[in-house]
């Protein structure tokens, strides 16, 4: 295991800047994941970090040393693509052990090695198949038996549960957290989604535009974003924002919209009377009030567990989600009260944090 160092790198293609002095420290057995919309330069950081693109300036260490110009089969990691990327010909047990035999191991370690990520992975009654004969889980198992076996430093995930249906995906993501928790080897994942990054990680990494926007521990990103980006990226529903005026006069400050609603805030940040400010609040913060704010509902759907509304105050639309069930129908009238102590507010031109 050993730790991983990002720090100042940055890629261009031609002209192109596609990294702009991105820093990331790993630490050693930490998941980290990177995550971002499609184009914010994830898969791009990883693959620099494998060795599969080159860096334009900046540096990469794993451990005590320095890669960038180090070649991918001596940086001493094993990576698990999205499309499995097993070789057909081969069986599941000769694709295990590929590397392996590449390497010069003789065959009594290879079996060895490989009948070790076979029992991790519940595949021993599958070591015969080939990969035709495979459902798409267990090719994703073999892909991850096949890291497994090389007993690298630091594994890498490039969107690997992406070809998978949604029930498959949520026993994958247990599977592939379980065996961090198991081996703790340093592991670099790479998704756009952020339901997996708050499953998953030890610390998330979300990306824009070929920058770090913010870094941390996935509670830490969900309760205090940093700005209006990561606030709307991270949660699911996404959080719901609001557009109104901060008013401190004298008394309790509150948040006003253009049709005059009045959002709840605990205390007046320093950014002063009549602000342009963004309001932003969770759909599960929002509850049932007689003296809340009108709402018009719009749809309904209801999950079983919980009901989720999008209603619309004045021209704007907001989800809120309800754990009682409540007899709500498009078209009728309620009135909502956000939780004042769990309000964000964002600078409405900067998009950054003022409370």
């Amino acid at each position: 295991m050993a730790s991983v160092q990002i720090h100042d790198v940055r890629k261009s293609f031609g002209g192109f800047e596609v990294l702009h002095g991105v820093s990331v420290p790993i630490e050693d057995g930490q998941f980290v994941v990177l995550v971002g919309p499609s184009g914010c330069g994830k898969s791009t950081l990883l693959r620099m970090l494998a060795g599969l693109e080159k860096i334009t300036s900046g540096t990469i260490s794993i451990g005590d040393r320095v890669v960038n110009d180090v070649q991918p089969k001596e940086r001493d990691i094993a990576m698990v693509f999205q499309n499995y990327a097993l070789y057909p010909h081969m069986t599941v047990a000769q694709n295990m052990g590929f590397s392996l035999k590449l390497r010069g191991a003789d065959k009594s370690e290879i079996d060895q090695k490989v009948n070790r990520a076979a029992d991790i992975l519940d595949l021993r009654r599958l070591l015969e198949r080939f990969p035709r004969q495979l459902s798409g889980g267990q090719r994703q198992r073999v892909a991850m038996g096949r890291a497994i076996v090389r007993d690298p430093q630091v594994f890498l995930f490039d969107e690997p549960l992406s070809n998978l249906d949604a029930k498959l995906r949520v026993a994958m993501r247990a599977e592939i957290k379980e065996l961090h928790q198991r081996l703790k080897t340093t592991t670099v994942y790479v998704t756009h989604d952020q339901i997996e990054a708050m499953t998953m990680a030890d610390k998330i990494v979300v990306m824009q535009d070929g920058i770090v926007e913010q870094m941390g521990a996935p509670l830490e990103l969900y309760d205090r974003p940093e700005n209006k980006f990561v606030a709307g990226f991270i949660g699911s529903p996404a959080m719901n924002f609001l557009e109104g005026t901060l008013k401190v006069n004298g008394g309790q400050p509150w948040v006003e919209t253009a049709n005059g609603a009045k959002l709840p805030i605990t205390a007046a940040p320093a950014a002063g009377n009549d602000k342009a400010v963004t309001y932003g609040i969770r759909p599960e913060h929002l509850e049932f009030a007689d003296d809340g704010i009108e709402a018009e509902v719009v749809v309904v759907e209801p999950m079983g567990s919980e009901t989720q509304v999008v209603a619309r105050i004045g021209t704007q639309d907001i989800i809120a989600i309800f754990r009682d069930r409540r007899p709500v129908a498009p078209g009728d009238k309620i009135h909502l009260r956000p939780r004042a102590n769990s309000a964000h507010l964002f600078d409405k031109e900067t998009g950054k944090r003022v409370n």
